[in-house]
C-alpha cells in the first residue's frame, strides 16, 4: 500500500472521478485507464459505490508487487488517503444486538453506514463515504455518545446492514413470543414456573431464520463445531475455527431454547426429553449446494440443554494424504500397513485429533468393488454409500464386540471398529485378524508406543499382538500458517534458539537457518493460522519391534527400539512442519507431547 497523502475534507459523497484521480495521483493507476473509465461512467452514476466500479474492473495495482485491486485493499487505501480508520468487519468480533439498538435498519440504509461497536462512551460507525457527516451531529445527539467514523467495504457494510438487522430483528421477534417462557430445564428457574409456562414454538419462523442463519455462518467461517450453550440468564453461541472456539452470538434463553428445540426435531432426536444425553444427525446444503453432515449431541446441564453440532465435510474423504499433512516416509509407512491383505491397523490420539479423517481417507481408497468394507461405530461419523456402517446400540446390548461378531458373518474384507475400549473388543479385533481379515481401529493413547503397552493392560497376550498387528500411527493436529500473510526469519535470536532447541530435545535435529511466524491478514481473520494439519508417529511392526513385546514390552524399550526401526516421534515430526514453514515452534509445543531421551531406555 502507497503512503498516500492526506485528501482534504469536503462535504458529500464521493465520485468515480475523483476516486480515479486519486489513484492516478498515487501512482497505482495508469492515467489512460482512468480516463476510459471516466468516458464510461455514466453507465455506472449512482448505480454502485466508486470503489465498487474501480473493483469490478479487475485491475491490477501499478506499483510492484502489483497486487489486483481488489474492494478490501481499495478501502484500505482509501481510509489511508483519508486520514480516518480502516476497519474490516468481522462478525464474529461484533455485538449484533448492541450493536442494532444504536439505530434503526432505515437509518442505517439511508446513510449507508453501519454501527460495529459500542461502549459506555462511544459508538463506532462504520461507513465508506468519508466526506457524508450529515448524520454524526444528529446521531451523537440521540445517543449522547462520542462518535468514531471509521472506513469500511462498501459491499460488507451493504451486506451486514441485512444480515445484522435480520438477525437482531428474527431474534427480538422470537423474544415477543416467548413472553416471560421459563426454562422448565433449568434448575435455578423451576420456582418461577407459576408465572407463566408459555414455551416458544420451535417452528415460528424467527426460530427457522436464526437457525438457518446460524448453519450458513457456520460454514462461511470454517468452524468445524457450533456450540449452542444456556447460563443462567442468555445462551451461548461459539464456533470452533482451526482449533479455538469464538464466541459468535448471546442470545435470551427462551429463544436459545427453541433453536434447540427445532435443531433436535431436525436431527429426529426427541425433543421431550431434556434429562439424558441424545445423539442425533442431519444432513443440509451450503448456499453454493455443497452437501455438509452435522452430527448432534446435547447434554443436560445445570441451565438447561447443550447442544454441540461437529460439521462434517465430505470433501475430506477424497483428500489426498499429502493434504492431510503425510510426508512421503509416513505415507510409504502407513500404505505399508494398510495394504497387507489381514491384520491390526491401529490410529491413537486424543478426540479432535483426526484420527476419524485418517481412516475414512483410508477406507475410502481401499474400498474397490473388489472388495466388503464394513464399519462399526458409536456414532456413525459420516455416512459413506462406498461402506457398510453399523451403529453401536447400548439400548439392546450391541457394542462394538458383539458388532464385529455380526460383521464376520457378512462375508467381510476389511472391519473398520470405531475404538477398542475393552478386552472383549480387543479379543474379537484379534480373532478378525486372525481369520484373515483388515481391521482397521482407533485407541486414546498419548503416542504410538502406549497403544502396545494399553492392549497389553487389557490383557491381550503378547503373542497374539506380534501375530496379528501390522503397525500404530499416532496423530495431532497443528494450526497452518496462513500462506497469504506468513513472514520468513531468519532463527538467529536466543529465544527463538532456545524454543527450537525446547522442541526438539533432547535429539540432535539440524537447526534450519529460517521458519516463519504468524502475521494476520484479512484471509485468516488477523490470527496468521488458515486451516489445520496433521503431525504422525507411525510405528511398523518389525520383528525388532515383536522382540521387545516378546521380552516383556517395556515402554522405553519399545519405544527406542521403533525409533531405530525409522519412527519419528510427533515433535520431530512437527519440527519438520516448522522448517518448511508450515506451522509454528509453539504451535506443536502445545499440541504434541514431549519425547524421550534416546538412550536412556534401559
Amino acid at each position: 500500500m502507497p503512503h498516500a497523502a492526506k485528501t482534504p475534507a469536503r462535504e458529500g459523497r464521493l465520485n468515480l472521478a475523483e476516486v480515479l484521480d486519486w489513484l492516478v495521483e498515487d501512482r497505482m493507476l495508469a492515467a489512460e485507464d482512468a480516463d476510459k473509465l471516466k468516458k464510461e461512467r455514466r453507465y455506472y452514476r449512482g448505480a454502485s459505490h466508486p470503489l465498487v466500479v474501480v473493483a469490478d474492473q479487475q485491475w491490477k495495482s501499478a506499483l510492484p508487487p502489483h497486487r489486483p485491486l481488489a474492494l478490501e485493499p481499495l478501502t484500505e487505501w482509501l481510509a489511508q488517503r483519508c486520514g480516518l480508520e480502516y476497519r474490516h468487519i468481522d462478525p464474529l468480533k461484533v455485538d449484533f444486538s448492541a450493536v442494532t439498538e444504536v439505530m434503526s435498519s432505515a437509518y442505517a440504509t439511508r446513510f449507508r453506514i453501519l454501527p460495529v461497536g459500542v461502549t459506555a462512551r462511544e459508538a463506532v460507525i462504520a461507513t465508506a463515504e468519508p466526506w457524508d457527516r450529515d448524520w454524526e451531529q444528529e446521531l451523537a445527539r440521540i445517543l449522547k455518545l462520542e462518535i468514531r467514523r471509521v472506513i469500511a467495504n462498501p459491499a460488507d457494510i451493504a451486506r451486514y446492514q441485512v444480515e445484522f438487522y435480520n438477525l437482531a430483528k428474527s431474534v427480538k421477534g422470537a423474544t415477543r413470543s416467548a413472553g416471560a417462557a421459563a426454562g422448565l430445564s433449568n434448575f435455578e428457574q423451576l420456582v418461577e414456573l407459576g408465572a407463566s409456562n408459555k414455551q416458544l414454538d420451535a417452528n415460528d419462523a424467527h426460530i427457522v431464520r436464526v437457525v438457518d442463519w446460524l448453519w450458513s455462518y457456520a460454514f462461511e467461517q470454517r468452524a468445524s463445531d457450533i456450540h449452542i450453550e444456556p447460563r443462567r440468564d442468555l445462551g451461548i453461541v461459539r464456533f470452533r475455527i482451526d482449533g479455538v472456539l469464538h464466541q459468535v452470538y448471546q442470545i435470551p434463553a427462551p429463544v436459545l431454547a427453541a433453536m434447540t428445540s427445532r435443531i433436535k426435531i431436525l436431527g429426529r432426536m426427541d425433543v421431550v426429553e431434556k434429562r439424558r444425553p441424545q445423539d442425533g444427525r442431519i444432513k443440509t446444503r451450503t448456499l453454493d449446494g455443497q452437501e455438509v453432515e452435522l452430527r448432534l449431541s446435547t447434554l443436560p446441564t445445570a441451565f438447561g440443554e447443550k447442544l454441540v453440532m461437529r460439521i462434517f465435510d465430505p470433501e475430506v474423504l477424497v483428500r489426498d494424504f499429502r493434504e492431510l499433512g503425510f510426508s512421503d516416509d509416513d505415507h510409504q509407512r502407513w500404505r505399508d500397513m494398510t495394504g497387507r491383505p489381514n491384520g491390526i491397523v491401529l490410529v491413537t490420539g486424543p478426540t479432535g485429533s483426526g484420527k476419524t479423517t485418517t481412516l475414512y481417507s483410508t477406507l475410502k481408497s481401499l474400498a474397490t468393488p473388489e472388495v466388503n468394507v464394513c464399519t462399526i461405530e458409536d456414532p456413525i461419523e459420516m455416512v459413506e454409500p462406498a461402506f457398510n456402517q453399523m451403529q453401536v446400540q447400548p439400548a439392546i446390548e450391541l457394542g462394538f464386540a458383539d458388532g464385529v461378531r455380526a460383521l464376520l458373518r457378512q462375508d467381510p474384507d476389511i472391519i473398520m471398529v470405531g475404538e477398542i475400549r475393552d478386552l472383549q473388543t480387543a479379543e474379537m479385533a484379534v480373532q478378525a485378524a486372525l481369520t484373515g481379515h483388515l481391521v482397521l481401529s482407533t485407541l486414546h493413547t498419548n503416542d504410538a508406543p502406549s497403544a502396545v503397552t494399553r492392549l497389553l493392560e487389557l490383557g491381550v497376550p503378547p503373542y497374539l499382538l506380534n501375530a496379528t498387528v501390522n503397525g500404530v500411527m499416532a496423530q495431532r493436529l497443528v494450526r497452518t500458517l496462513c500462506p497469504h500473510c506468513k513472514q520468513r526469519i531468519e532463527l538467529h535470536r536466543a529465544e527463538e534458539i532456545a524454543a527450537w532447541e525446547a522442541l526438539v530435545a533432547p535429539w540432535k535435529t539440524n537447526r534450519p537457518a529460517a521458519i516463519c511466524k504468524p502475521v494476520g491478514c484479512l484471509d485468516c481473520r488477523m490470527t496468521g493460522f488458515l486451516g489445520r494439519v496433521g503431525i504422525y508417529e507411525t510405528l511398523v511392526y518389525t520383528s525388532g519391534v515383536k522382540a521387545v513385546i516378546a521380552d516383556g514390552a517395556d515402554l522405553a524399550r519399545l519405544r527406542e527400539e521403533a525409533i531405530r526401526e525409522g519412527m519419528k516421534p510427533l515433535r520431530i515430526s512437527g519440527a519438520l512442519k516448522v522448517a518448511a514453514g508450515v506451522t509454528t515452534i509453539e504451535e506443536v509445543l502445545k499440541t504434541a507431547p514431549p519425547v524421550s531421551e534416546p538412550g536412556k531406555a534401559r
